[in-house]
């Protein structure tokens, strides 16, 4: 005879069935262990926020997971079932992800790369079944997105790429998706797009939907998940409901220390630092661009707005020589470390010192040992995680290639650097190194100018420009770099 406790025991575990389970998986990659024992569920109506340094394991789970790694050693069951393992199974369970690195195809239109993932869109009117629906969603998550999803995907800007992403994965064609695996999902939206995508996730799971958020913007992840899980060398070393974290508390479980971010600003030493740039208005709207020696200048906003075509103007204005020699002047640190950012058949010390050849090179040949001397330097002052420099750049976890980028710019003499959202996928430790850079770097006379859509990083400038429709509409100090301002300027005259 059954217990009414043993009934109500069973009746529990069948409701929290694990949409996916993962025990003891273990994967390497020759000498690197990303995965050493992981443990892992996730469960019908909860969002599990996923933190950890990069390389902690992050991308690795998420691949096994999704079928796309199969694990050297452990288990891995969708609804209880361990029999079946590979992409296909993951996709009949229906487990989708949206990946760190955007897998789109530029080439193909949206309602295209729509039909890519939904393979029930089929027949004479495939195009325009995958049109309402992907607008449909678009309109949902992200209220006034404005994208033709009849444009190919390479014409968009990141932003709407990843939008677009967002929106086809969540899209339901024949069967609603179970589990959404968000791998950075934000990293190139503005914090308005954000909130949105993130009230979208909480109703999605209020639903009874499960989401996987994975996110180095730890504000996104407390308020968000509903359970949070810590990985540090391919482990799992805490796993606790969110309302049991705070930042601090979940920076330590990384293995981190919270710093203070904040720098002495020089905004108002501007009479007395010489000018270096000076730009007229964009297309005669807006305001002037001026940048002095030694500044910090924020490029905020919307984004969308005209923030990276400025650093293209810029880099092009201050690079127009075809000798190398004349882009001694400017660094630039790319965003899209895909489309324009790394060279993916090179290794890792190729990629980091390919801005420096002319500092390394002596009649015309690469100083072999200045170069490894260079790539052993900046290996450990950004920490990229790996056993040699040696290593091809794909074998980096996305954030790691973002710190190779960034080594990249700072390794140079330029005087000044461009930096494009920076810091999309990084995790916090790097972070706050780099910020120590930033500021090293600036009090020696370096310029930067820097476009984030992360606020927190706006505000450690110490001017900021904000951006609306291609111009420059207001100019914020010091003190008045915030939030606050920076929204009221974005939207000012809307409505009246």
């Amino acid at each position: 005879m059954v217990s009414v406790k043993d009934n109500s025991v069973m009746k529990e575990k069948t409701e929290r069935q694990a949409v996916v389970s993962v025990k003891g998986i273990k994967m390497h990659f020759g000498a690197v262990k990303a995965l050493d024992g992981a443990d892992l569920a996730i469960h019908v109506g909860e969002c599990v926020g996923l933190v950890g340094h990069n390389g902690a394991g992050k991308s690795t789970i998420v691949n096994v997971i999704n079928g796309g790694l199969s694990p050297h050693e452990g288990t891995v069951a969708y609804d209880g079932d361990a029999k079946m393992h590979g992409i296909n199974a993951a996709r009949t369970h229906g487990i989708r992800c949206v990946f760190q690195e955007l897998s789109l195809a530029p080439n193909l239109t949206v309602v295209e790369n729509m039909r890519i993932v939904h393979h029930g869109l089929s027949g004479w009117s495939w195009r325009r079944r995958a049109a309402a629906i992907v607008r449909a969603k678009l309109d949902e998550i992200f209220a006034g997105h404005k994208i033709d999803v009849m444009r190919t995907v390479g014409e968009l800007s990141i932003a709407e790429r990843q939008m677009v992403e967002i929106a086809i994965i969540f899209s339901t064609v024949t069967e609603r998706p179970k589990l959404v695996i968000l791998d950075e999902p934000t990293s190139s939206l503005d914090a308005g797009l954000a909130a949105q995508l993130m009230a979208y996730v909480r109703g999605f799971v209020q639903a009874g939907g499960a989401v996987m958020l994975i996110s180095h913007i730890l504000g996104e992840i407390l308020t968000t998940a509903s359970r949070i899980v810590v990985m540090k060398d391919g482990r799992v070393v805490a796993d606790r409901a969110a309302r049991d974290f705070s930042v601090n508390s979940l920076v330590q479980a990384m293995g981190s220390v919270v710093k203070e971010q904040d720098r002495k600003r020089k905004g108002g030493e501007r009479v007395a630092t010489p000018e270096i740039l000076a730009l007229p208005p964009r297309s005669g709207q807006g305001l002037p661009f001026e940048a002095r020696k030694g500044e910090v200048i924020g490029l905020a906003g919307l984004a969308g707005h005209g923030q990276t075509d400025m650093l293209l103007d810029l880099h092009r204005s201050l690079s127009s020589s075809w000798f190398t020699g004349g882009r001694d002047n400017i660094a630039f640190v790319a965003g899209d470390r895909c489309l324009n950012g790394t060279f993916p058949l090179w290794n890792i010390l190729k990629n980091l010192s390919i801005a420096s050849l002319g500092d390394m090179s002596r009649v015309f040949l690469v100083d072999r040992q200045r170069e490894e001397s260079l790539g052993a330097d900046w290996k450990g002052r950004i920490e990229i995680r790996t056993p040699t420099m040696e290593n091809g750049i794909l074998s980096l976890s996305g954030g790691n290639q973002q710190k190779v980028l960034f080594a990249r710019a700072l390794a140079t003499t330029s005087p000044i650097v461009l930096m494009d959202d920076p810091m999309r996928g990084v995790d916090i430790g790097t972070k706050q190194e780099v910020y120590r850079i930033l500021n090293d770097e600036a009090s020696t006379g370096r310029t930067f100018i820097w476009y984030s859509t992360e606020m927190d990083e706006i505000r450690l400038c110490d001017r900021a420009y904000v951006f609306r429709d291609g111009a420059i509409v207001a100019e914020l100090v010091g003190d008045d770099i915030t939030e606050e301002n920076v929204l009221a300027a974005s939207f000012e005259g809307e409505g009246a």
